[in-house]
């Protein structure tokens, strides 16, 4: 009998001797595990039998085989990157909280933001698009985002439902009654087109972020 039938009348042979009782209990070990040699064609790169492992589980209605070692495959895990700036401004922060809140007015100061338009029948979501020139390509990318209940006059945050997935907060400290700090972070998953480059944005986008939050000191001057 050759090599491979004795093997697998061995194996035969031991699970026949298991009863049913002792398949079916936890204290069983519930996968087995073998090797079958089998013969692989002599040439100049194979010059002897090898074994091929495999597994067979027990203990389930769905039996399954499958080389040992395989791993199945997942996605690869997108990387985020959080930016934050904060610069103090030179109005009240009542004031500062109500301009930041007029979300469609975020492109007059923002530069990369294209616009922003609120949801006539749901105001608490707006879509965003941003167009950007960067890194020697067109960057564009939109989002649904939702505003989460925010501190009056403390905070203002939210997070992305679809789209480019994104999420962040602008928090306003008082620094006098007619001062106060805002601080913006924003923390976003890096797109696959700019895996290559993701070193580098980071620091570009917080001087985009901080050039933003100059224009918006500039903004809320003159509301």
């Amino acid at each position: 009998m050759s090599a491979t039938a004795n093997s697998i009348a061995s194996i035969s042979t031991s699970t026949a001797s298991l009863s049913p009782a002792q398949l079916s209990t936890k204290n069983t070990i519930k996968n087995l595990f073998f090797s079958i040699p089998i013969p692989i064609p002599t040439s100049k790169l194979y010059t002897s039998t090898r074994p091929v492992w495999f597994r067979i589980q027990y203990g389930s209605s769905k039996k399954t085989s499958m080389l040992t070692g395989f791993k199945p495959f997942s996605p690869p895990v997108m990387e985020w990157q959080d930016c934050t700036v904060k610069m103090e401004i030179d109005v009240p922060v009542s004031v500062a909280y109500k301009c930041y809140s007029d979300r469609e007015s975020i492109p007059r100061w923002m530069p990369f933001i294209s616009s922003v338009k609120i949801l006539e029948d749901k105001p608490d979501l707006s879509r965003w698009s941003l167009k950007y020139q960067a890194f020697g390509r067109d960057i564009e990318f939109s989002w649904l985002a939702r505003n989460m209940q925010p501190i009056p006059n403390q905070k203002i945050h939210w997070r992305s439902l679809e789209g480019l997935p994104n999420r962040g907060a602008v928090r306003f400290f008082p620094r006098g009654p007619q001062s106060c700090t805002v601080e913006l972070t924003v923390s976003y998953e890096v797109p696959q087109l700019l895996v290559p480059v993701a070193s580098a944005l980071q620091p570009f986008l917080e001087r985009l972020l901080k050039s933003g939050l100059e224009r918006f000191a500039t903004f809320a001057k003159s509301s």
